[in-house]
């Protein structure tokens, strides 16, 4: 999650609020691909989770990273981050360490951005006997095994999120997600990429379905993870519908951000607790813990960083749908999406595949593949066959952006992995869940040995 924003002073009206989102609008010799992408850490011996303080810790590990040229971010004295070129490393409330990696204009560019990261994770980790493992769940520890880092939103976090949904906690310390950051050129580029990744998105949670225990055994899901945001806080997630009605806007957008509940307000160094409360409210000044307090557009950046649909409009577009992975599959993510959204054509195709599914189906399909994953069913086909369709239309768009690295290999080699998936016809999930029953005879502890990055 972020550290606190800085976008501007006070806000004037509600047009600055929309015109802070407009402000993303970039010509396309200017669109850029950020690529986030978080994992789990944890101690060699005991394969739990590491806590902030000792040896091997979250702290320590971070401390290590300075070595690369990162700089501190602090909060209340604790480091709880690190930048650099644009790029950042910060923490999900468990201790989940996360990449946000930097504005870069080719797939190439990110994927050769997170094997450099591997590198420096590598390096300090094996010094302080960490693991490092990537899924999209938590697969053995419980909540009371985590530890939560110290950052003020989190506390409140904390005491907010069982009020709102069964499945808060669950997501704050126990999943794991990669995620893929992405431009358009104006309003109607925005809308109509908007309305594809909402779409698409229960197909690319099959595609990265990862997570299939929970607490030593199988949870009955393939991405476990992704059933977990089904009951986070309704008000602030899920498929948004308004996206594909008519009049769908940066406007739009802002008067159903200015209803979803708060978390907090920054002001000097602290969070002020007004969780539960509106935007709209704050605008007002009827919130009595932050009567006083001048709303800025700081304020709004950081709202708009604690609003979860599976796709969020903020400057950009985040597709927020797929688990943590493998280091081989997280940079598949970035290719999958950059080929539909990026190449004009790609964008077309997959608007006439998406543009006369209902609500009620689109629903649907994201309700059941958590479960199902591609055997999810989908009209006369299933989501299998939806996947291979979208690759495909993904795969056309990166060879027309043509875009190549040093040995003139385009972008579409990065999909490699997931048509192994679709081939094969069962997804990550289904491969771990074979393993359990079969070599491994329901014991985790070779997950931990054999998937370890390190």
């Amino acid at each position: 999650m972020s550290i606190p924003q800085s976008a501007g002073g006070p806000i004037g009206s509600r047009d600055d609020l929309v015109r802070h989102l407009a402000e993303g609008c970039k010509p396309k010799a200017d669109w850029r691909i950020g690529t986030e992408h978080e994992k789990f850490v944890y101690d060699l011996r005991t394969y739990k989770p590491l806590a902030y303080e000792g040896r091997p810790g979250i702290k320590v590990l971070l401390e290590g990273m300075r070595r690369f040229g990162w700089q501190d971010v602090t909060e209340d004295g604790n480091i709880i981050g690190l930048s650099q070129n644009n790029a950042s490393l910060s923490l999900e409330p468990g201790g989940q360490f996360e990449l946000s990696g930097a504005p870069l204009k080719t797939v190439h560019e990110t994927c050769a951005e997170v094997n450099t990261h591997l590198d420096q994770v590598r390096e300090v980790a094996s010094e302080i006997a960490a693991g490092v493992i990537g899924l999209g769940y938590a697969p053995t520890w419980s909540l009371d095994d985590t530890h939560q880092m110290p950052k003020g939103r989190y506390r409140i976090m904390r005491r907010y999120m069982p009020c709102v949904g069964g499945y808060g906690l669950e997501m704050m310390f126990r999943t794991c997600t990669v995620q893929v950051n992405l431009d358009f050129c104006d309003e109607a580029d925005m809308v109509k990429k908007f309305r594809v990744g909402l779409a698409l998105q229960p197909v690319a949670t099959a595609l990265f379905a990862n997570s299939p225990f929970r607490e030593g055994r199988p949870s009955g899901f393939l991405s476990y993870r992704s059933q977990v945001w089904t009951d986070v806080d309704n008000a602030r997630a899920g498929m948004l519908p308004f996206v594909f009605e008519d009049g769908m806007s940066f406007e739009r957008y802002v008067d159903y951000a200015l209803d979803v509940p708060m978390y907090f307000v920054y002001r000097d160094g602290r969070y002020i607790d007004v969780a539960g409360k509106s935007f709209r409210d704050f605008l007002a000044h009827k919130i009595p813990e932050v009567r006083d307090v001048e709303p800025s557009m700081a304020d709004w950046a950081d709202h708009l960083t604690t609003i979860f649909p599976e796709v969020r409009l903020k400057k950009f577009l985040e597709m927020r749908g797929a688990d943590g992975g493998s280091w081989r599959r997280i940079c598949g993510l970035p290719a999958l999406w950059v080929g539909i959204l990026y190449d004009s054509a790609a964008l077309d195709a997959a608007w006439d595949m998406v543009k006369d599914w209902t609500a009620e189906e689109r629903q649907a399909m994201r309700s059941a593949v958590p479960a199902l994953g591609f055997r999810t069913p989908f009209r006369k086909t299933d989501v299998g066959a939806l996947a291979k369709k979208v690759l495909d239309i993904a795969s056309a768009g990166l060879r027309r952006r043509a875009e190549e690295d040093s040995a003139g290999t385009t972008e579409d080699g990065f999909l490699n992995p997931l048509r192994e998936l679709v081939n094969r016809g069962h997804t990550r999930a289904d491969e771990l869940l074979m393993r359990y029953h079969g070599e491994w005879k329901g014991d985790l502890a070779p997950l931990f040995t054999e998937y370890n990055f390190l």
